[in-house]
């Protein structure tokens, strides 16, 4: 018998709201974007390991992570 068991990640946005980039210091779109990692077996999702928020700047691309709280403060606004 075996199984058929492995990682995956789900990425889904959560919004883009304008702000200044640490980065580049450009007043840019920043896309908030939710990073979901699940343990699937025989390729049905099953346990949730891993969420992160991340923010990235449309300007120069740098990613920041964010905590939860923040990213759904931004992404409401």
């Amino acid at each position: 018998m075996f199984f058929i068991f492995g990682l995956r990640t789900k990425v889904s946005r959560s919004g883009v709201v304008r702000q200044v980039c640490r980065n580049c210091g450009n007043h840019a779109a920043q896309v908030i974007t939710r990073r979901s990692t699940k343990f699937s077996l025989f390729f049905v999702p099953i346990i949730p390991i891993r969420t992160r928020y991340v923010q990235q700047c449309t300007f120069c691309g740098a990613q920041y992570d964010l905590p939860r709280s923040e990213a759904e403060r931004l992404a409401v606004d």
